[in-house]
């Protein structure tokens, strides 16, 4: 079981930048799991933003891609998103999940652990 936690979240001005970071514990997210970020604006779905599998091959949602960048950090057992070029749109609830290694997904419900969320706030 592996139990997952993100930080970085905060308020930001539209086109800054802000790292979210996706720590785990309980188990090795290197070996074991892919993991995605997902994220829920109000009244909205939950939506896929990125994905890094084991061997670090990654997929990005259309709307980020070239914006945000996903990456492993092994020695914190962690995943990062960077978010560059934020814009208001992004304002959201972020989440880190995972899922033991298989094929690279963008369904949220393949995911069977998640964290608890950080807030993005982008102002105008």
């Amino acid at each position: 079981q592996v139990q997952l936690v993100e930080s970085g979240g905060g308020l930001v001005q539209a086109g800054g930048s802000l790292r979210l970071s996706c720590t785990a514990s309980g188990r090795t997210l290197r070996y074991n799991y892919d993991v995605a970020w997902f994220r829920q604006a109000p009244g909205k779905e939950r939506e896929f933003m990125a994905a890094v599998r084991r061997n670090g091959n990654t997929v990005y949602d259309d709307s980020v891609k070239g914006r945000f960048t996903i990456s492993r950090d092994n020695a914190k057992n962690a995943v990062d998103l960077q978010m560059d070029s934020l814009k208001p749109e992004d304002t959201a609830i972020y989440y880190c999940a995972a899922k033991p290694n298989g094929i690279l997904s963008e369904v949220r419900r393949e995911y069977n652990y998640w964290g608890q969320g950080t807030q993005v706030t982008v102002s105008s």
